[in-house]
């Protein structure tokens, strides 16, 4: 279950140049924010008609409105103005009514998934939650309250600013959390589902969090973000140290921001078979006791900061992408992947760890959609940075066994805690710095002891992970790891063996361009993968251009590269060893220049020509 380790790294600012009027407008601070607020609700309040002014608090998912609610009612009493406080909560159906109604989205099957980390996506929305009598009773009190004069109404709650009442307000503030923050909340103890009225265990909450509280929460941000219909946005990580954002700040800043190259801030995991690689390349604390993955860039877990002014501003990736989408992905791309990133990044470290990543494998299209209702394929894909002494990469099914005959021992090692000799079943290739492997959703594989790799992978927005034999390990908790026969039995494709594997996806390089000391190469395609997998190598500088679709860049061999547009080299980001930096699809042509005194290589991702029709 998703556990992020509770560190910022405070060295990922990008820096776009902002107009003064936009740096000028923004409010810094909890405190200067509820004055600011009281100021614009006690002048609106005058400057009308005399009526009522209704404002609506509404937030991602963890959103902490009370702080801000008591500063705002604090300066309106000093103001002599009074003010009403209504909670949308109570329009929620009762915990028990939910409870069955979601039942079909949560089910418990110990068979299929022992542990309960997978459901099915709610589509209905906030509304399908609300009980239509209470929405009833709440919009005739809004109607009325709106007519009558001398007060600020606040009506504050996760989906009150649903369709149905968005016109009944005269301001919106929304409350955006980041996806880590969000969940250490829920850890903290700073959460309840919507709906309940007590706590269910840290993992329920998440499970249902997934599958219902934050998809609403995402699709109700993105309809506010396409009509503008937020006034004011509110970065609430920091309840003491929020940062308020007017809502032409807000879209010119990210304007601005999609013309650069950029760099999203990385989240960091601890995990049962973490190395050290990274956490001492990035000065990870001391108190981490591994670091096993690294989310670069998954685009519904990071975050996106942007130096404004005096202040640093940190943005959930999504709300980004809700707002720039077309600029930073590109048209055929929002179409085609419904306005989600399509492509996910991380660094896997198991470098001078105790042990491989789990034998696992990942469901299709097909199966995700009818199992889970879930946009997307699971595919994947390994580049390897980094090796230690032995490194193995483990891809499919040896030629000469019979695959069966491991799944019906993983099967019993499930039940029973027995060993399996992986290594008779599993292919292993010799991992070596520069290698590219790529997995198809339904081929066995896993990352092997003592190396860092890039990992690639498609839309999938969760991790419909089955693990097959994990050594018998407990994770971090002291739990053993749950095993996923059930699931993964049903994906594996048997047939993927060595002789496959090195047919269709591991193989040499392939020059695509290049000049004098500058290439470009293929590393990776396949016709069941999406994106394409490149790698550059140069020694001073390399030319490239986005023609219309986004590119990911990752430095994998090499100390320090600028990234610059060729028509305005203003645009620019410095990229360090390992970083990922994104290349909005509407820069077209860029340069990279070696700031380093080696030859460096980078590894490029882009969507496949074509893509629109697979």
């Amino acid at each position: 279950m998703y556990n992020p380790y509770p560190f910022d790294d405070l060295s990922v600012v990008n820096k776009p140049v902002l107009k003064e009027n936009v740096t000028g407008s923004i409010v810094s601070g909890t405190n200067q924010s509820a004055e600011y607020l009281s100021n614009v609700f006690a002048e609106r309040l005058k400057s009308g008609s005399g009526n009522n002014i209704i404002v609506a608090f509404e937030g991602y998912i963890t959103s902490q409105w009370q702080q801000m609610i008591n500063l705002v009612t604090q300066q309106l009493k000093l103001k002599h103005i009074p003010m009403e406080v209504i909670s949308f909560d109570f329009v929620y159906k009762d915990s028990d009514i939910l409870e069955e109604e979601l039942d079909d989205y949560l089910k418990i099957d110990k068979e299929k998934d022992p542990v309960s980390l997978f459901g099915k996506i709610y589509k209905s929305g906030f509304e399908g939650i609300s009980d239509q009598g209470r929405m009833d009773t709440l919009s005739d009190r809004l109607s009325t309250l709106k007519t009558e004069k001398g007060r600020i109404i606040l009506v504050y709650g996760n989906g009150c600013t649903i369709q149905r009442f968005r016109p009944l307000y005269d301001l919106i503030c929304y409350f955006d959390v980041t996806p880590k923050e969000s969940v250490l909340r829920i850890r903290r103890g700073n959460y309840i589902n919507l709906g309940d009225k007590s706590a269910r265990p840290v993992k329920e909450i998440i499970r249902r969090c997934y599958y219902v509280d934050f998809e609403m929460a995402v699709h109700l941000r993105g309809e506010l973000l396409k009509e503008k219909a937020i006034d004011y946005y509110l970065a609430s990580d920091k309840p003491n140290d929020t940062q308020l954002v007017p809502q032409s700040a807000l879209y010119d800043i990210f304007a601005s921001l999609v013309n650069y190259p950029m760099r999203c801030k990385p989240v960091y995991l601890e995990g049962v078979w973490g190395g050290t690689y990274v956490k001492k390349l990035r000065k990870l604390p001391d108190t981490m006791r591994n670091c096993a993955w690294v989310f670069d860039l998954i685009p519904m877990e990071v975050s996106i900061v942007v130096e404004a002014g005096n202040t640093n501003i940190e943005f959930p990736f999504f709300t980004f992408v809700q707002t720039e989408g077309t600029n930073l992905m590109g048209q055929d791309c929002v179409h085609k992947f419904k306005g989600y990133f399509p492509i996910r990044f991380n660094y896997d470290d198991s470098y001078h760890s105790n042990g491989n990543m789990s034998i696992q494998v990942h469901s299709g299209h097909d199966y995700n959609i009818d199992n889970f209702g879930e946009l997307g394929r699971q595919d994947e894909s390994y580049y390897i940075v980094a090796t230690g002494h032995n490194a193995k990469t483990f891809v499919g099914f040896k030629d000469e066994i019979d695959p069966q005959e491991f799944i019906e021992k993983a099967k019993v090692s499930e039940k029973e805690f027995t060993s399996i000799d992986y290594e008779k079943y599993i292919h292993a290739e010799e991992s070596k710095p520069g290698m590219q492997v790529m997995i198809p959703a339904g081929t066995i594989h896993s990352s092997g002891r003592n190396q860092v790799v890039l990992e690639i992978g498609s839309l999938t927005i969760g991790s419909y992970t089955y693990k097959l034999y994990d050594y018998l390990r407990a994770d971090l908790d002291g739990i053993p790891r749950p095993i996923h026969t059930w699931h993964g039995e049903r994906v594996l494709c048997q047939e993927r063996n060595k002789q496959w594997v090195r047919k269709n996806i591991v193989h040499s390089p392939q020059l695509v361009r290049g000049g004098k000391e500058w290439a470009e190469y293929i590393v990776g395609e396949h016709d069941l993968l999406y994106f394409s997998l490149r790698r550059l190598e140069f020694s001073d500088a390399i030319k490239d251009n986005t023609n219309g679709v986004f590119h990911v860049l990752s430095l994998v061999d090499g100390e320090k590269v600028k990234i610059h547009s060729v028509n305005h080299p203003e645009y620019s980001y410095i990229q360090n060893f390992m970083d990922i930096v994104i290349v909005p699809a509407n820069m077209g042509e860029y340069i990279i220049h070696n700031l380093g005194n080696q030859p460096v290589c980078i590894h490029k991702t882009l969507l496949k020509e074509g893509f629109i029709n697979d």
